[in-house]
């Protein structure tokens, strides 16, 4: 039976996911996990057996991340001031907030989210393990613009979803010298036209 510390699985897991953002799915092993979490050697693989079960343990842990943070931004806009004269500048403001902590604050996350996902395609256990990303964001954000009042057609959140996961990307991947509110609402205004029109 495999061990049971939650506190040393998600050392485990939290250094992969540095890991994967530095040095790639290649870069990943047990040892280096190891030495990343600064525990001893053999400790990765007595939680992971395999290099796919830690692959897969980091997605998981990334999408409890991903959950925590989306119910903690959805209960800071409950709570935020006077919204916005029109859906689409509320639209642009929410975008604009989450694509700047994504592209700065959560970088790393989402370096390793992408390694994952290009892995993803050739491993069906991985892929299952990140489906729980999608189907979580295409939920909240359409019960969060219900929350919120925001009159978008639950049709239409695939379009936006992929228009944010594109800019995603490409601000993730860019030199983070380069990222800058301004750009980042750029960014933000293009995808409310595309996705809301």
């Amino acid at each position: 039976m495999p061990p049971t510390n939650p506190g040393r699985r998600r050392a485990l897991t939290d250094a992969a996911i540095d890991l994967l953002a530095a040095a790639g799915v290649h870069g990943l092993t047990h040892r280096a996990v190891e030495k990343a979490a600064e525990l001893p050697s053999g400790t990765a693989s007595n939680y992971f057996r395999s290099r796919e079960a830690l692959l897969v343990a980091a997605a998981e842990r990334i999408v409890e991340l991903h959950h925590a943070d989306m119910d903690q931004a959805a209960q800071q806009h409950k709570t935020a001031a006077a919204p916005p004269a029109s859906v689409t500048e509320l639209v642009v403001d929410l975008l604009t907030e989450s694509l700047l902590v994504a592209a700065t604050t959560l970088r790393t996350r989402y370096l390793a989210i992408f390694e994952l996902q290009l892995e993803a395609a050739r491993r069906p256990a991985l892929a299952s393990a990140l489906a729980g990303l999608q189907d979580g964001s295409t939920r909240f954000t359409a019960g969060h613009h219900a929350e919120l009042g925001l009159p978008i057609p639950r049709e239409r959140v695939p379009a936006l979803l992929a228009l944010y996961g594109g800019a995603l990307f490409t601000l993730v991947t860019a030199p983070p010298e380069s990222i800058s509110k301004d750009v980042v609402q750029g960014v933000a205004h293009a995808i409310a036209r595309g996705a809301l029109r």
